[in-house]
């Protein structure tokens, strides 16, 4: 794994590099081989609050997870068992899809992976996780529009996202509210 560490707000001293290399190296147990990917981690401060966001992106998974603490170091462990969380859950639905398709699993993971856990893990978050219940279904009529219209019918609505279509591209967009009060604009590749 090759890390990218960068700090707003804080200085990424050799011991919290270090920290940090060493708590997410810890992830590379959970697959067979060790995962030829870029880490990049954003560690902040905004005022009593340490904050850090790790992504890690993989041609077949996206491990995203962001924490905040009032300890920088706390953070970092708060976001690693997150992550392990998600490897976990991801792992349980790709055996459980490989199985119903061809009797096969796919060997990106451990076979063993609930003996690699040293993290208590609640029963809430088990399998019963895994079902996704959809309780509504809503339909609606892409109206073409540029970025800033779509931020303002979201505002104007009260959503956190708003789903449109590009005007300049054609392709359906989504903006969104980041935690940190601005806007993101999701497109898809072309």
């Amino acid at each position: 794994m090759n890390f990218n560490i960068r700090g707003e707000n804080i200085e990424v001293s050799e011991s919290l590099r270090g920290y940090v290399e060493k708590k997410i190296s810890k992830l590379e147990r959970y697959f067979d081989s060790t995962p030829i990917a870029d880490v990049h981690v954003n560690l902040k401060v905004l005022n009593n609050e340490q904050s850090v966001e790790v992504t890690i992106p993989m041609p077949q998974l996206l491990l995203r997870a962001e924490e905040t603490h009032n300890d920088m170091y706390a953070a970092i462990d708060l976001v690693v068992e997150k992550l392990e969380r998600q490897i976990r859950k991801h792992k349980t639905r790709v055996n459980r899809k490989f199985r119903q398709q061809n009797g096969e699993v796919k060997q990106t993971f451990v076979d063993d992976i609930e003996e690699l856990n040293y993290v208590d893990f609640d029963e809430d978050e088990g399998v019963e996780e895994d079902n996704v219940d959809i309780v509504r279904t809503k339909r609606f009529n892409l109206k073409p529009m540029d970025a800033e219209e779509a931020v303002l019918q979201m505002d104007m609505l009260g959503h956190n996202f708003f789903v449109f279509s590009n005007a300049v591209s054609g392709d359906t967009s989504v903006v969104y509210r980041r935690n940190d009060g601005k806007y993101g604009l999701i497109e898809p590749e072309s």
